[in-house]
């Protein structure tokens, strides 16, 4: 794992404190999915959702994939979608540079692929928006982690689920083109990263 995003995550499990109790019981019903996959030795799919698939569901998805290296989880593949197709948003990248992924561009189209790398062995990330039921995401056997409100009340229901579960979060893109912008995109990216290791600490428990 790259030494920076390593010592943003050797950081973020001290304060796992931070999460509050009721918010660590959702996060924990997906450990138990998790943990019951991998008892079975099964793959274990997870897909984050919401709305555009451009901001949210991205850092679920990368952050899932870096947390399951991080505690030595095998076999997770994480993927991401939404209700409908935008693009990869760019300041939701530009979080992402900041903290030391490498993140390189794949196509040139509004919607274009990238490719998200945080360890040097690990295959990168393949982010692009897609609906959640694209046929590059599992079609069964996943858990759907719906990242916003929107697509949990847009999405009412997902065929072949194993686990849905709501883990809404505020949209950084209130705050795009203010004084604020970075700030609050490299916040909500902190977060989602740290419950995606509280996560994987929980699993590594059970």
């Amino acid at each position: 794992m790259k030494s920076s995003i390593k010592k943003y995550c050797d950081e973020l499990i001290h304060e796992f404190n931070s999460i509050s109790p009721e918010r660590k019981k959702i996060l924990e019903q997906i450990s138990e999915y998790i943990s019951s996959r991998k008892k079975q030795n099964k793959e274990i799919n997870l897909i984050y959702i919401c709305t555009h698939n451009s901001r949210r569901s991205h850092f679920g998805q990368i952050w899932a994939k870096v947390a399951a290296q991080y505690f030595n989880i095998s076999h997770v593949n994480t993927f991401s979608g939404g209700t409908e197709v935008t693009a990869f948003n760019q300041n939701a990248i530009n979080a992402l540079l900041r903290i030391g992924f490498d993140i390189q561009k794949r196509s040139e189209d509004k919607n274009p692929i990238y490719d998200v790398t945080f360890d040097d062995v690990q295959e990168p990330c393949k982010c692009f928006s897609k609906v959640y039921n694209d046929i590059t995401n599992p079609q069964k056997e996943f858990a759907a982690i719906m990242t916003c409100s929107d697509a949990e009340e847009n999405c009412p229901f997902i065929p072949g689920v194993d686990l849905r579960i709501g883990t809404t979060y505020e949209d950084p893109k209130a705050f795009d083109n203010t004084p604020k912008q970075d700030s609050a995109y490299d916040e909500r990216c902190r977060q989602i990263a740290k419950e995606c290791l509280y996560v994987f600490s929980e699993v590594k428990k059970i």
